[in-house]
C-alpha cells in the first residue's frame, strides 16, 4: 500500500499544495506590507498637495513662517470648513485671521522648511531649526507665493507607537486571514482530490483483478467500465485482448484435437492393416503394401502442410520470387488440372485480360491455385463449370484472380472460417468429402506471404426456385513486389 498509485497521487497532490502554500506564506505577506506602505506614500502626497495651499495663503497673509505652528496646528482653532477640503480659515485665540488643520486627527508628520531649506516647524518636534538636504527637499512640495518658492513641505506617515501598533495589527490580520483560507481551501482540495482519486484509481484496480484472473487461466474475464474517457477505451481494448487470447486458446485446443484426429485416421488405418497381415488375416502381398504406403503418403502431405502453415505464420517461409507470365503460369494450372475435371465432367473455362509479369514464387502461386480448383472439383457436380478469370487493376495496385464454380455454394454460417485450419463444414470430418481442412488455410498463408490478400463469397447465382448455389474465391497480388524472404 505504500507504493500504491494513490498515496503517489495523493502525495504529488500535497506537494504541489505545500508549494501553492508557501509562495502565497511568501509573497503575500510582503506584496500586502508594499501595498499598504504605498498607499500611505500616496496619502501622505495627497495631503501635501491639499495642504500647500493653505500654507501659500498663510504666508501671504503672514509675509513670514513665525508662530504657523501655533496659528495653524493649534488644537483650540481646529476649525474645519467642508468647501475646503478639511482646512478653513478661522479666527485664533487673539481674533487674527488664521487656518485651522486639526492636526489631532492626522496621521502624517508634517515637516515645514523655509526657502533656505531651515525647518520651521515639525509637528514631532525633532528637528526645528535643523537643515535639510537638498535631495530631501526635492521629495517636498514647494509651497509658492506669488510665484516664488517661500518654502518647502513634506510630509510622511506618522510613526508614533500608537499609529505602528495600528499597522502592526491590520498587517497581522491579514495574515491570519491569508492563512486561515489557505489552510481551508488546502483541505477541501484535499478532500475533492481523494475523491477524484478513487475515481481514477477503480478502473485500474478493475484492469488490475481481471489481468491476474487472466494470467491465472481464467479467459472470460471481461471489465466493465463506463467512463467515455482514455480509461474507457483501455477498458475496450483489454476487453478486445481477452477476447483474443480466448479465441485463441479456443483454436490451440482445437488445433491439438485436429491434428491428434488427422494423424490418427492413416495410423489407425496402417495399424488394421500390419495387425491384420501379423495375425495371418491379410496376406502380406503388393496390395497390402500399396495400401500401406498410401497412408503414409497421406501422413507425409499432412505433415508438410502443417510445416508449410507454420513456417509461413511465423515468417520464416523462404519465397523464391522472380518475374513470372502470370497468363502462362494460370494455363500451365489449367493444363495440370484438366485431367480431372474432365473425368468428372466439368468444364474449366479460362478468362484472362492481358498478359501481366509479375514478381511472385511461381511454385507457390501454383500451388495456391491448384488447391483452389480442387476445392471447386470437391462441391462441383457433374456438368458443373470451374471458371478462371485474372485481370489487373491499376488503381488498386494488384492483379486480381477468381475462381468461382457452379458447387453448392458455402452456408453463410461457415463462410468466416473457410480459411481457418482443419475447418470443414462437413462436421463428420470425412477426409473424401471434406479434405484435411488444411487446403484453404495454406491459400491465405501463401497469398498473404505474397503481401496479398484472399476473400470468399457465396453464394453466387439462383436457379429458377431461387436457391443459391456457386462460390467465388478471389485473391489480389501487389502488381509490384521486392523480393523478399516471407
Amino acid at each position: 500500500m505504500r507504493n500504491s498509485l494513490i498515496v503517489k497521487l495523493l502525495g504529488a497532490f500535497l506537494l504541489v499544495i505545500a508549494i501553492g502554500g508557501a509562495v502565497i506564506f511568501i509573497f503575500m505577506p510582503k506584496g500586502i506590507h508594499n501595498a499598504f506602505q504605498y498607499y500611505s506614500s500616496r496619502s501622505s502626497q495627497m495631503y501635501a498637495n491639499r495642504l500647500s495651499p493653505v500654507l501659500s495663503a498663510y504666508y501671504e497673509s503672514n509675509q513670514s513662517w513665525d508662530n504657523v505652528e501655533t496659528d495653524l496646528f493649534s488644537m483650540e482653532n481646529d476649525l474645519i470648513r467642508p468647501e475646503m477640503g478639511g482646512y478653513g480659515m478661522g479666527k485664533n485665540h487673539q481674533g487674527n485671521d488664521s487656518i485651522a488643520v486639526g492636526m489631532n486627527s492626522m496621521e502624517f508628520r508634517v515637516i515645514l522648511a523655509d526657502n533656505q531649506g531651515i525647518v520651521v516647524m515639525d509637528s514631532q518636534k525633532e528637528i526645528d531649526g535643523d537643515q535639510i538636504s537638498e535631495s530631501d527637499l526635492q521629495l517636498g512640495v514647494p509651497i509658492a507665493v506669488l510665484d516664488q518658492q517661500v518654502g518647502t513641505l513634506l510630509v510622511s506617515p506618522n510613526r508614533n507607537p500608537q499609529q505602528n501598533s495600528l499597522t502592526d495589527d491590520f498587517l497581522s490580520s491579514m495574515n491570519k486571514a491569508i492563512f486561515s483560507s489557505a489552510g481551508i481551501a488546502g483541505a477541501i482540495a484535499i478532500l475533492l482530490g481523494s475523491i477524484l482519486f478513487l475515481q481514477i484509481i477503480s478502473p485500474i484496480r478493475k484492469l488490475k483483478a481481471a489481468a491476474i484472473k487472466i494470467s491465472d487461466g481464467d479467459l472470460n474475464q471481461r471489465v466493465d467500465i463506463q467512463t467515455k474517457d482514455e480509461f474507457g477505451e483501455l477498458g475496450k481494448t483489454f476487453n478486445k485482448m481477452a477476447e483474443s487470447l480466448s479465441a485463441a486458446e479456443i483454436q490451440r485446443r482445437h488445433l491439438t484435437a485436429d491434428i491428434a484426429h488427422e494423424l490418427r485416421t492413416p495410423l489407425s488405418a496402417m495399424q488394421g492393416t500390419l495387425e491384420g497381415i501379423q495375425d495371418g488375416i491379410l496376406p502380406f502381398s503388393a496390395d497390402q503394401i500399396a495400401i500401406l504406403y498410401s497412408e503414409t503418403l497421406l501422413l507425409n502431405r499432412l505433415v508438410n502442410d502443417l510445416r508449410l502453415i507454420s513456417l509461413s505464420e511465423t515468417g520464416q517461409l523462404k519465397l523464391d520470387f522472380s518475374d513470372t507470365n502470370m497468363e502462362e503460369l494460370l494455363q500451365q494450372v489449367i493444363d495440370q488440372m484438366k485431367p480431372q475435371t474432365d473425368q468428372k465432367g466439368i468444364s474449366l473455362i479460362p478468362d484472362f485480360e492481358g498478359n501481366k509479369i509479375l514478381s511472385v514464387d511461381a511454385d507457390r502461386i501454383r500451388q495456391v491455385l491448384s488447391n483452389l480448383i480442387r476445392n471447386s472439383l470437391k462441391y462441383t457436380t457433374e456438368g458443373g463449370t470451374i471458371s478462371i478469370q485474372a485481370k489487373s487493376d491499376v488503381q488498386q495496385n494488384c492483379y486480381e484472380i477468381t475462381v468461382q464454380d457452379t458447387g453448392s455454394g458455402i452456408d453463410p454460417i461457415d463462410l468466416p472460417h473457410i480459411f481457418d485450419r482443419f475447418y470443414r463444414g462437413d462436421e463428420s470430418r470425412n477426409r473424401t468429402s471434406g479434405g484435411s481442412g488444411l487446403g484453404l488455410a495454406i491459400v491465405k498463408n501463401l497469398v498473404e506471404a505474397h503481401g496479398g490478400k484472399v476473400w470468399a463469397e457465396s453464394p453466387v447465382f439462383f436457379d429458377q426456385n431461387q436457391n443459391r448455389y456457386g462460390t467465388k474465391i478471389k485473391l489480389s497480388l501487389p502488381l509490384s513486389h521486392k523480393n523478399q524472404i516471407g
